[in-house]
């Protein structure tokens, strides 16, 4: 992570957000129909790395607070962005 990033991790892979970056294997890539190209620029790959880990600060609160108010299993399931 960047060192302006928070105490929250950076998911090891997956797609962020619905946007064409994906982590694998430590690395981003920008992945469209025709390919792929890893994203090498420290700027870029910090800032997809803080949005990420906001990501997944804020699907840790909605998490806590569905378990908080009671909601069944069913409705704690992650939606696609």
């Amino acid at each position: 992570m960047s060192p302006r990033s928070n105490s929250f991790p950076v998911p090891r892979s997956g797609r962020l957000a619905g946007s064409p970056a994906v982590r694998r294997d430590g690395k981003w890539y920008l992945v469209v129909g025709s390919g792929s190209v890893i994203a090498t620029d420290p700027a870029f790959t910090g800032e997809l790395d803080r949005f990420a880990a906001l990501m997944a600060a804020a699907d840790q609160s909605v998490a806590v607070l569905r378990t908080a108010q009671g909601d069944p299993p069913a409705s704690r399931s992650r939606g696609r962005r």
